[in-house]
């Protein structure tokens, strides 16, 4: 009964994932610098916060804060600070020497705690998500729709996030990449921190619409 309506759900969300944004830039440099298993756990990071913006899309959260110029611009201008954060300790990336390098083949990777906060960090504090999920929640799926059947949605939404960002990882965190990155890794940085700070920046000063 509800197929095409799940359908729509999926190819909206589907060409959405699929864009370039905070969260690909993330992944990408924790499975570049951090590996797999970092850049998997980022993945997860992401795709959990996605159940953020679920839940309060059903609970009409989401409404209010799209409807009040003061939260949604203190929740931008967090967002926007974060990725600032972020593309500013990026910038500060250096050449590693030649005893650099082999030092950093025997750096443990970070943490699967600090990874899986880092992608829930960025994904929850997007905005842009916020108005996503709004639209989806209010415009796409029927508001007659079961919340047990829209609350299925956001599951799938949930796993699909995960399953993308975790295929991105695998993808940038191949052998032939890193090591690559190993010589040339601070100006990937430095491209990644610029993208982040570009992102902050745009967000900081983006109108509600």
């Amino acid at each position: 009964m509800y197929w095409m309506e799940f359908l729509t759900v999926a190819l909206v969300h589907l060409l959405a994932v699929a864009s370039p944004g905070p969260d690909f830039a993330v992944v990408v440099r924790e499975s570049v610098t951090q590996g797999r298993r970092a850049g998997s756990w980022t993945a997860l990071g992401v795709g959990c916060g996605i159940f953020l913006h679920v839940a309060y899309s059903l609970l009409g959260i989401g409404l209010i804060v799209s409807q009040s110029i003061v939260l949604f611009n203190l929740f931008k201008w967090l967002a926007a600070a974060y990725l600032l954060y972020l593309g500013w300790r990026a910038l500060q990336a250096r050449p590693l020497s030649v005893a650099e390098l082999d030092a950093a083949q025997n750096v443990p990777e970070r943490s699967a705690g600090k990874a899986f906060v880092i992608g829930f960090v960025t994904n929850g504090l997007n905005p842009k998500a916020t108005l996503f999920f709004l639209s989806l929640f209010t415009v796409v799926i029927d508001p007659d729709t079961p919340l047990l059947v829209q609350a299925g949605y956001g599951i799938y939404l949930a796993l699909a996030t995960t399953g993308w960002f975790c295929l991105v990882a695998w993808l940038f965190s191949r052998a032939r990449v890193r090591a690559g990155f190993a010589r040339m890794g601070h100006w990937f940085d430095r491209a990644t921190g610029a993208v982040l700070i570009g992102l902050g920046a745009r967000l900081a000063f983006s109108e509600m619409r």
